[in-house]
């Protein structure tokens, strides 16, 4: 099939979309108006009429609901040409060699990826400005010559390979998609139960017919994706456009990791890092991590994300780009994208203001060092009294405190205790050793966190932050000093502590030495065979 036909084989299902309102309105009008011409005004007549004005109302009402939400616009950082010449430049060369109009503006994000957008018109049919977005972990994580294989691909969705159809089709499959989502959305809102129902039944001719449109139209996405790849590779090279490709999935991966687990991890406590930290810090991760990332790059996802991604799989898209010939580009460009930015730590604060709300309080409070975030917010998570095994003691005893839930357990009483757990229906039904099988995980984590929190109360706990691996929680004696490496030691690798805490939870619990390692003295003898 040639291009001069393909595009509008792929136009015609996406045009008929608009039509699943209108074309039945049309023909129920125009079948009042042959019945009005007919001259019949009987008992029939009026019942016909009737029919079709209840037919009319709804389709009506569907029509009015079938309108794209409104765009948001993405939160980031307007890069000007006078502030980035360097990286407006290569935007300018991509563009001029792809033969498609230079974007009007640059909008850095926090997200993982670029995009293309364009503000069009008429549902889709008459282009717009241009936006490119552009994901600050791609400027971490990519080299100059694979940002560039990203920024073609994303230029080339709109050059000319084809016909003039063919951008006119991806923007009608764009805005059909966003419709569809935003009537699915909808239909999962909540409301009056009849509302709902009324705008379910209202939208699934419309969700149906787009659904049967992206997906008819699925392979001609899927061509228009993998000829950006290889204007990409023409204009990148093809060992840069693949690796990019590659680089893709461990980026999204780590990135998340990051906010979680270091940026982000006490933003809830309105606490953030360092000025110009939040994001300045992706990078340190990257490097001290890029072992980890080596399986990402290399096991690939072979299905694509849902059945109407215009995206073909990953593995597929760069197993096409590696079996081009080769180019002999494979030494260009290997200098790290970040280097591109003037001025990046202006760039990194205005970033972090522009991505993160502000909290209820109105102000972020901030660290004085990685280090000092990992210290405060770990032990406000430790403190945290709504934890599960804190608010179980609470209700039953008055005082959640480690040496009430020693207690508890010498008097025999934990596993009546653990009914106040969160847990699922099976194990609330399930019986003597099999119940105390299922619950013993949650218990033994809420122990180890309670233990940690009592450590960190008398100041017998340090925590040493790291790049290359998790956080190490330190158990000091009473002088201060690490305990030795039998005593308790580190918290990920501390036997005496894990044995103890294990002693604790047995059949037969024995909280001796948890009582000898936090130096809360003895308790009182448990029951014998130690079963309730």
């Amino acid at each position: 099939m040639g291009a001069f036909t393909r595009a509008p084989r792929a136009l015609v299902p996406l045009a008929g979309f608009f039509l699943v309102g209108p074309v039945p309105l049309a023909l129920l009008a125009l079948g009042d108006w042959a019945l009005a011409a007919s001259g019949r005004h009987g008992s029939g007549a009026i019942l016909l009429y009737a029919l079709s004005a209840v037919l009319a109302v709804p389709l009506a009402c569907g029509l009015a609901r079938v309108r794209a939400p409104r765009r948001e616009e993405p939160h980031g950082v307007v890069l000007t040409p006078e502030a980035q010449p360097r990286l407006w430049e290569l935007v300018r060369a991509l563009a001029e060699a792809a033969g498609t109009r230079v974007p009007a503006r640059l909008l850095l994000t926090a997200d993982v990826g670029a995009a293309l957008g364009e503000r069009t018109r008429l549902l889709g049919l008459v282009p717009g400005r241009r936006e490119l977005y552009l994901g600050f972990p791609l400027l971490q994580g990519l080299t100059e010559a694979q940002l560039r294989a990203v920024l073609a691909h994303e230029l080339g969705h709109d050059a000319p390979a084809d016909t003039r159809v063919s951008p006119l089709a991806s923007r009608l499959r764009t805005h059909i998609s966003r419709v569809v989502a935003h009537l699915r959305a909808g239909d999962a809102g909540g409301g009056a139960r009849w509302r709902a129902s009324w705008r379910r039944w209202l939208a699934k001719p419309y969700i149906g017919y787009g659904s049967f449109a992206l997906r008819v139209t699925l392979r001609d996405a899927h061509r228009r994706e993998y000829a950006a790849d290889r204007l990409a590779a023409r204009l990148a090279g093809r060992a840069a456009t693949a690796a990019a490709l590659r680089e893709l999935p461990g980026l999204e991966t780590s990135f998340a990791f990051y906010l979680d687990r270091y940026a982000l991890a006490a933003a809830d406590q309105g606490l953030l890092p360092p000025r110009g930290e939040v994001f300045g810090g992706y990078g340190r991760l990257l490097d001290a991590r890029q072992l980890e990332l080596v399986p990402m790059r290399t096991e690939l996802p072979e299905v694509a994300a849902s059945p109407y991604d215009a995206h073909p799989p990953l593995a597929a898209r760069v197993r096409r780009v590696e079996e081009a010939a080769d180019d002999g580009r494979a030494d260009e460009g290997r200098a790290a994208a970040f280097a591109l930015l003037d001025g990046p730590e202006a760039v990194l604060i205005a970033l972090e203001d522009a991505a993160l709300k502000v909290p209820s309080s109105g102000t972020w409070s901030r660290a004085a060092d990685w280090p000092d975030l990992l210290t405060r917010s770990m032990n406000a998570l430790l403190g945290d009294q709504n934890a599960p095994l804190p608010r179980a003691l609470r209700r039953e005893k008055g005082t959640a405190g480690l040496p009430t839930l020693l207690s508890v357990i010498e008097a025999g009483e934990l596993w009546e205790l653990a009914r106040h757990l969160p847990a699922s229906a099976g194990t609330r039904a399930a019986k003597g050793r099999a119940r105390r099988a299922m619950l013993r995980p949650l218990l033994r984590a809420q122990l180890h966190r309670m233990v940690l929190a009592d450590f960190a109360v008398r100041g017998r706990l340090r925590w040493e932050f790291s790049w290359e691996g998790p956080h190490a929680a330190v158990l000091t004696g009473e002088g201060g000093a690490p305990l030795e490496a039998g005593e308790g030691g580190r918290e990920d690798g501390a036997p005496a502590l894990e044995d103890a805490i294990d002693a604790a939870l047995a059949d037969r619990p024995d909280t001796g030495p948890l009582r000898a390692l936090c130096a809360l003295g003895n308790g009182p003898q448990a029951p014998k065979d130690g079963l309730v």
